[in-house]
């Protein structure tokens, strides 16, 4: 059973099969036009309010999770998605990642729709960062339950973390913020709600 539970622990085949589907999806993209462009991004499942009020795609609030804007978007999330999910997925599991991951990201893009719907903007907006930052939570909430340090992360650094990438957010232009602290606010309630806190022997 040891063994078992060893073997187990280094498994995180949701993080790399994410991983792959994500950079899949840029490449397809990439040789059907162009991957920067947020018109051709848009006609492709990106976020964009009037499409899911007028012609209710809701299914943007999911296959957008999977689009990028270039190389560097997709490779600024695709590093945090692995750093991350490295070390949470095993924690945890990989159904509960992978509901986590799924629910935060839509989490995270409705309640950019939401905002945008308050302001009357209509932008395109795409990315896996809502569900990246709902990691992020979700891994706070998994130190705070007594799951130990995750490499050289703990509590304090964990959550310096967190706030430097909000900060980080907030400065820098062409950020969907609301997506990111959408995301983050989620993932801190469902690691709430699903990763079961760790007793010490």
């Amino acid at each position: 059973m040891e063994e078992y539970q060893q073997e187990q622990k280094g498994n995180a085949i949701c993080t790399t099969g994410l991983i792959v589907i994500n950079i899949g999806v840029f490449l397809i993209l990439m040789l059907l036009g162009e991957e920067n462009n947020p018109a051709f991004i848009r006609e492709y499942g990106a976020m964009y309010g009037p499409y899911i009020i007028e012609k209710h795609e809701y299914y943007r609030f999911f296959s957008s999770m999977f689009l990028h804007f270039g190389i560097q978007h997709l490779m600024n999330n695709m590093v945090m998605l692995g750093a991350l999910g490295y070390h949470l997925e095993p924690e945890i599991g990989a159904w509960r990642f992978l509901l986590i991951y799924v629910t935060t990201g839509i989490g995270g893009n409705l309640c950019s729709f939401l905002a945008e719907q308050s302001q009357g903007n209509a932008v395109v907006s795409a990315g896996a960062s809502g569900a990246v930052f709902g990691l992020t939570g979700a891994l706070l909430c998994a130190l705070w339950k007594g799951h130990g340090t995750f490499g050289r992360l703990n509590k304090k650094k964990m959550l310096l973390f967190a706030a430097l990438s909000v900060y980080l957010g907030l400065t820098s232009t062409g950020v969907d913020n609301v997506a990111h602290v959408g995301g983050l606010v989620c993932g801190i309630l469902f690691g709430g709600l699903l990763i079961r806190r760790k007793e010490s022997l």
